[in-house]
């Protein structure tokens, strides 16, 4: 009863207030200013944006086996998983971003389902947003391109034919811990595919396990990971915003 009153209370006074605000000025906010970006052009980084793969090498990059220089295939602008060299994983840990990264399915099809130009890219090296050849293919829907790995579905199947290049535009709220290593809040995920929500500010339930179910351990920055699941699917024009 009392947190009624004073919930009342509160409105009655903010409403007699503005009521008596009279100069539109009195409410504009001058400082702080937001700084200057200059955003890029078809789909190229913005001023602001660190620039994980330009086309022409993979010094940014490094094996997540070994730690040994990535040594996946770069040329005419574009990286190529090389099956079996393994996944290649940022030099640079991250948490919170704004990761925009373009992929490009075989025009040679081999397989079906998860067998068929199957990559991904891995949040804080544990969350996975799929990459997949779901053109015309049928798999599990929560494993199809743009899922949230066995966790979300995609709202819509935006992909392109195999040799188009897909553009997924990612937003990742990370998940944080305390000092306990009990998580006090989830991890999020918006993803655009190719100019379409594909995942609406998803909350992650934990890892994105192949077998299991999600894992919560407590964690920092990670780096981003790109898979090598033994089919040569192509990669350009990364980078990255930290928010």
């Amino acid at each position: 009863m009392k947190k009624t009153i004073l919930t009342l209370a509160l409105i009655f006074v903010g409403s007699a207030l503005s009521a008596q605000i009279t100069d539109p000025k009195a409410t504009e906010v001058w400082d702080p200013v937001p700084r200057k970006v200059t955003p890029g052009k078809n789909g190229g980084a913005p001023s602001d944006a660190i620039v994980l793969f330009d086309g022409t090498n993979l010094s940014e990059w490094k094996s997540k086996n070994d730690g040994s220089a990535a040594a996946w295939k770069v040329e005419n602008g574009y990286m190529e998983v090389v099956g079996g060299k393994g996944d290649i994983m940022t030099n640079k840990k991250f948490g919170d971003i704004q990761l925009h990264i373009e992929w490009s399915a075989p025009t040679k099809i081999v397989g079906e389902g998860q067998g068929r130009g199957n990559s991904g890219v891995f949040l804080q090296e544990k969350y996975e947003v799929q990459v997949l050849d779901s053109y015309v293919s049928k798999t599990y829907s929560n494993g199809q391109a743009a899922s949230l790995y066995k966790q979300s579905i995609p709202l819509v199947n935006a992909t392109v034919a195999p040799g188009e290049w897909n553009v997924y535009d990612i937003l990742y709220t990370a998940p944080r811990f305390n000092e306990d290593g009990i998580k006090v809040s989830d991890g999020y995920v918006t993803v655009i595919h190719n100019g379409v929500v594909v995942q609406n500010h998803q909350r992650l339930l934990g890892t994105t396990e192949y077998i299991g179910f999600p894992k919560n351990d407590a964690h920092g920055e990670g780096s981003i990971v790109l898979q090598d699941h033994g089919n040569p699917v192509r990669f350009r024009n990364i980078w990255i915003r930290e928010l």
